[in-house]
């Protein structure tokens, strides 16, 4: 197992476990993991050509979602006049990350820590800390957000992962809540009614038992999601044409900042974490 340079004009590197099961990740792109193949086959949907125009958000991999999860009702900020307004999604997914090798847990460890960028939007000292451990057919994530600050931290987290799919009318979702709510639209659904306009564009967020399962039924392979409690939101969204779907795993709704729903408040010098990991099963 090992990490090296992929790409030195984007920053790129690879951690390997052999030639068939890799993944790679681009730190000064906000830690985002761009690429996982796993058994040969690559698993996320990943836009190189829109990467390389650094002027436009990231499509693809699995960007990192941090303080908040989707956008702010509001104008201002939600800190005080001294503060910008946090963007959509938060500011992790557009910074520069470190990184270290961990050998004796043969895994990859993503740091990001407050600086003077950050400041601006959120008032706190913080570290946020991601252990991704690659095995045969998972991705396993250890989540760990340390508050420095000598108050109360509210912060809000999830991953964005984009998964390769054949076509949308292949598609099959296992155990999925009944109703949803229609975010673009703001209400509640049935889930299968909604799922049926998929290929035209969805972006549902519904409340599961911390798993969620989709099948590609030509690719021949299952994703499983594992993402416990407090981690157990998700999200289900689709941009057509691109062939991908977005099975995002959350810990809190839109706006949570604003109306404190499932905000979480990490105490004074004390640590928050999460745990998920991404299976991968091929099925005749």
């Amino acid at each position: 197992m090992q990490i090296k340079l992929s790409n030195k004009d984007q920053g790129i590197f690879v951690f390997q476990l052999d030639q068939d099961n890799y993944f790679k990740f681009c730190p000064e792109r906000g830690g985002v993991i761009t690429n996982w193949v796993s058994d040969g086959n690559e698993i996320l949907y990943f836009d190189e050509e829109r990467f390389m125009d650094k002027t436009k958000s990231i499509r693809g991999g699995i960007p990192i979602l941090f303080p908040i999860c989707g956008q702010l009702s509001t104008a201002n900020s939600v800190f005080g006049k001294d503060y910008l307004q946090l963007t959509q999604h938060g500011f992790a997914r557009d910074l520069q990350w470190q990184y270290s090798f961990n050998k004796n847990r043969k895994s990859l460890c993503l740091f990001l820590n407050e600086s003077k960028k950050t400041k601006k939007y959120y008032p706190f000292d913080f570290e946020l800390r991601i252990e991704v451990t690659l095995k045969i057919d998972c991705l396993e994530f250890k989540i760990t957000i340390h508050n420095k600050t000598d108050i109360a931290m509210p912060i809000n987290f999830g991953f964005h992962p984009y998964f390769n799919v054949s076509d949308f009318k292949n598609l099959e979702f296992i155990d999925i809540p009944l109703n949803c709510q229609n975010q673009e639209k703001n209400i509640i659904s049935n889930t299968l009614d909604e799922l049926n306009n998929i290929n035209l564009g969805v972006d549902l967020l519904v409340y599961t038992s911390g798993r969620s399962t989709f099948r590609d039924k030509i690719f021949k392979r299952q994703v499983t999601l594992n993402h416990p409690y407090p981690f157990d939101l998700g999200v289900i969204w689709s941009d057509p044409p691109r062939r991908m779907i977005c099975l995002e795993p959350w810990t809190s709704p839109r706006n949570s900042l604003v109306d404190g729903f499932r905000n979480i408040m990490i105490p004074s010098n004390d640590s928050q974490s999460f745990d998920a990991s991404i299976q991968i099963k091929s099925f005749k």
